[in-house]
């Protein structure tokens, strides 16, 4: 079958726009609403996504702290959610973000090896380095640790814990009640792991699912970021405004992979695009005027203040005034960047830009007909831009169901998308390999 376009569904209940929750086709209370969740995952589903996201803090956004507050104050941990979520679904996977820098390999890898038995093999890990002073805070520290120390700590923990989802072979249980032998003791391995960050001894108390790991996803655009993606990752979430710069981070990431010894095919570059979908392209200017007309300012500087990391205080500038210098902090890297990229480029002041990034925090927002968002999709995925896309509906649940009925069937009418799933593991749908336990391959290397 020829190569076709992966796709993930990032669907916080509250909506990716700030203010999305103030929409009236949006549930006010969807962020901590199980049934509209549960409402969204049956949604994407149906439109054959890949997986079902989320996105993860450990302290509350600045934009969801101004007098008013957005959707952003608060919502479910993502792990538990998508146990709840996994046996109401058969084939869309669950990709839940957690951080290296404030989890313990062992506890991490424990948990999302629960959700993937859970899911029976459609869990994905998310790997972020959280850069936050607010959630420094929440983990008995003043200040954040530096940029290099999470990426070399982020490092080390995916290693870790990778190792511990090896700790029993795929056949290591037998079960065996006559006998009396309920697992082979050959089959379970200590991790012995002793490092720079992290002492483990292992085994973990979780067996293997039936995809053998979890898949890992990673979405760092710095240095250190790609560095990390290229030698850990299979999907790799990425933000670009522009098919050129996508084009770029794509061979780079490619050849990254290639040069330590992994198949590039086998790492998954997936662009975030938030569409504003019409039948006609002023339907769709429609729907994102409604949407930016809803912002409060207060939320729109506060939003620009996070992504500018945590720096500066955009408030004290006139809004419809040009953006000043940012300072460069140990919080994000390139996301300031991006964001410096998106006012320069469009000559925005502070409140065009904050009504721009609004919807996706600087990922690439398309406003035009279906026609006109599948023929985007299309030219970067057929141009080494994107293997596919993570999708971000600037509201819910009408921005994904504009998506599945409108540009999916375009896409499966060019052959470019699926009209039914390949597997039942997150990893067959995606194209990617089985996780082979390391130890079942020198096993068998010895024997071949």
């Amino acid at each position: 079958m020829s190569r076709q376009i992966k796709l993930g569904a990032f669907l916080p209940g509250g909506g990716q726009h700030i203010a999305a929750w103030r929409h009236p086709d949006q549930p006010a209370d969807g962020a901590t609403s199980f049934e509209f969740h549960k409402q969204l995952a049956q949604t994407a589903e149906r439109g054959l996504f890949d997986a079902y996201f989320l996105a993860d803090g450990l302290a509350i956004p600045a934009s969801g702290v101004t007098d008013g507050g957005t959707a952003k104050v608060a919502g479910f941990e993502p792990v538990t959610l998508f146990s709840a979520l996994a046996p109401l679904t058969q084939n869309i996977g669950f990709i839940a973000t957690a951080s290296t820098t404030y989890e313990e390999p062992y506890n991490l890898a424990r948990k999302f090896a629960s959700l993937d038995l859970i899911s029976g093999g459609r869990a994905g890990w998310n790997v972020v380095t959280t850069a936050t002073e607010a959630a420094a805070h929440n983990f008995n520290l003043d200040t954040q640790h530096p940029h290099e120390y999470r990426y070399q700590r982020a490092k080390e923990h995916v290693e870790v814990v990778k190792k511990l989802w090896d700790s029993f072979e795929d056949d290591a249980f037998l079960r065996d009640k006559a006998s009396g032998q309920f697992f082979d003791r050959d089959k379970v391995h200590d991790t012995n792991h002793v490092g720079k960050f992290f002492k483990v001894r292992g085994p973990l108390n979780v067996p293997r699912s039936p995809q053998g790991q979890p898949v890992i996803v990673q979405a760092g655009q710095s240095e250190s970021g790609r560095a990390l993606a290229a030698a850990t990752a299979e999907v790799i979430f990425t933000s670009h405004q522009h098919l050129e710069t996508a084009q770029d981070f794509y061979r780079d990431i490619k050849n990254r992979a290639r040069a330590v010894g992994r198949n590039p095919d086998h790492v998954l570059i997936m662009p975030g695009v938030a569409p504003f979908i019409g039948r006609t392209e002023e339907e769709a200017k429609e729907k994102y005027h409604k949407l930016t007309s809803l912002i409060v300012e207060a939320d729109g500087i506060a939003l620009l203040n996070g992504l500018a990391g945590g720096g500066i205080d955009l408030g004290k500038f006139d809004p419809d005034g040009p953006l000043p210098p940012l300072p460069v902090t140990e919080g994000m890297k390139s996301r300031p960047e991006l964001i410096r990229q998106i006012a320069d480029e469009n000559n925005f002041t502070i409140r065009e830009l904050y009504q721009w990034v609004a919807t996706a925090r600087g990922h690439f927002t398309v406003v035009g007909s279906a026609e006109q968002v599948a023929d985007i999709l299309q030219e970067w995925f057929e141009n080494e831009a994107a293997d596919g896309f993570n999708v971000l509906p600037p509201w819910l649940p009408g921005g994904l169901d504009d998506f599945i009925e409108l540009v999916v069937p375009i896409l499966q009418k060019r052959g470019l998308f699926r009209t039914q799933y390949e597997g039942k593991t997150l990893r067959e749908n995606l194209g990617l390999p089985f996780a082979s336990n390391r130890y079942s391959a020198v096993r068998n290397a010895k024997v071949a």
